[in-house]
């Protein structure tokens, strides 16, 4: 036990001490929420400069309100209300008299004014928008713009021209505008949790509003913690056992140490490094969610249960990991199988937003009892809002705990035969015999 405690704590400082590991622990959170926190940082100003959009309206009646509103949006939304700074683009509308004798070559003539920058976009209003005929041609709102789906002129326009459209004709059938503005009243529905009662005091507690944050934002912070963690711990694996192999490091510790004390203490200095990180990354997020005031959003609960389940997850893919490392005897090898050895890591990321969506669903249920899925998936299931049995993550800790020891078992058999064996590629077959025959 000394011996593997030993090869433990060397492993953990070839990895921690490497200015490697200290940049990989910064950057690393930046790589996978690079998209997320370049959003936040840069918002809406990417471009400022003023966008000029050409109205075309069949109606003639339409045009002057989406100069109105354009003129509110210019308003209100480009410029910042405190610093002043201009955050977004400002919509200038004008109305161009429409060519009814031939649209189709108003419409080439305009977007060629957009190829040659004159023009943003330009907006077509079809003559029937208020009374919509048999014809969809005469009554549509078309939107015309090099990159039209991922505009957000369409999209802000949309609610407020529709309660403009329904005014207009209900103003026709003789409603007043005060009737108009009374019915057309929109009414957000509040997502709600569920009211409980006060454990302390015995009073009925208000329902929280539920966020999408904790709905998928928590969930998914704790799946890519755990992929961080495993990251750290398990692939610096599989290149460390090749170059050891290859090198002829491993023949002398071997003369210390059996090859499964030997793999041990590399997957078990891999679960030391995982926990080091972990324990930063937990450390960083409970005080920034304290200092931000959405502690209360994150279910402490659920840490411990992570901590359990994403040491286990290190130690049944390190093991694993290590054995594909040790039929490696060249770093082309080596590559072959990374994506292999990650790919079960990788796999609950493709299920994470059906499972958080539905935590309680059969699919979410049994794809988390799946050993290989257990630990991403209980966590991810853990951390929503609902209330999943208490029965099931004991199950699922059992189910990992069993794999984890059978792997680790495998591994040692292969990892024992293979870590002598040089210059020899690794075949699949070889892997079944060792595996069975030891």
């Amino acid at each position: 036990m000394s011996r593997i405690f030993r090869l433990i704590v060397r492993e953990y400082k070839m990895t921690v001490k490497t200015k490697g590991f200290i940049i990989g622990l910064i950057i690393m959170p930046i790589v996978m929420c690079g998209s997320v926190i370049t959003i936040r940082l840069i918002g809406d100003s990417t471009n400022t400069s003023d966008q000029r959009v050409a109205i075309v309206d069949h109606s003639g009646i339409v045009g002057e309100k989406l100069i109105e509103l354009a003129e509110e949006y210019n308003n209100g939304a480009v410029y910042h209300k405190i610093s002043g700074k201009k955050i977004r683009p400002a919509y200038l509308f004008e109305l161009i008299s429409p060519n009814s004798q031939s649209p189709i070559e108003q419409r080439l003539e305009l977007s060629n004014l957009v190829r040659n920058g004159k023009y943003y976009a330009f907006i077509e209003i079809g003559s029937a928008v208020i009374n919509p005929s048999s014809d969809s041609s005469e009554y549509k709102i078309a939107y015309h713009a090099k990159n039209a789906a991922m505009d957000p002129i369409p999209r802000w326009l949309n609610s407020p021209l529709n309660n403009h459209l329904r005014k207009l004709r209900l103003n026709a059938v003789g409603v007043s505008d005060s009737v108009v503005t009374e019915a057309l009243q929109w009414i957000d529905i509040e997502r709600l949790g569920l009211v409980d009662i006060d454990q302390a005091s015995g009073q009925i507690k208000q329902a929280r509003e539920s966020s999408e944050l904790e709905a998928i934002g928590i969930p998914a912070a704790f799946l890519l913690l755990l992929f961080i963690n495993v990251l750290f711990g398990v692939s610096p694996l599989l290149s460390a056992v090749m170059e050891e192999k290859t090198q002829r490091i491993a023949e002398v510790l071997l003369g210390s140490v059996t090859p499964f004390e030997l793999m041990m203490g590399k997957v078990l200095g891999g679960v030391a490094v995982a926990m080091t990180v972990s324990t930063v990354y937990v450390i960083v997020i409970l005080t920034a969610a304290i200092n931000l005031g959405f502690i209360d959003k994150i279910p402490l609960s659920a840490i411990p249960w992570f901590y359990v389940y994403m040491l286990l997850a290190v130690f049944m893919f390190g093991a694993f990991t290590a054995a594909l490392g040790a039929l490696c005897s060249d770093p082309k090898d080596a590559q072959n199988l990374m994506f292999p050895s990650m790919f079960p890591v990788m796999l609950p990321i493709f299920v994470m937003i059906p499972v958080a969506s539905t935590p309680l669903a059969g699919f979410a249920t049994w794809l988390s009892l799946f050993p290989p899925l257990t630990p991403a998936l209980m966590s991810v299931r853990l951390a929503t809002p609902m209330s999943i049995p208490v029965w099931q993550p004991w199950v699922g800790l059992i189910g990992v705990l069993f794999t984890a020891i059978v792997v680790v078992w495998i591994s040692g058999r292969i990892f024992r035969i293979a870590i002598l064996n040089q210059g020899k590629p690794p075949r699949l077959a070889d892997l079944v015999r060792w595996a069975v025959k030891g």
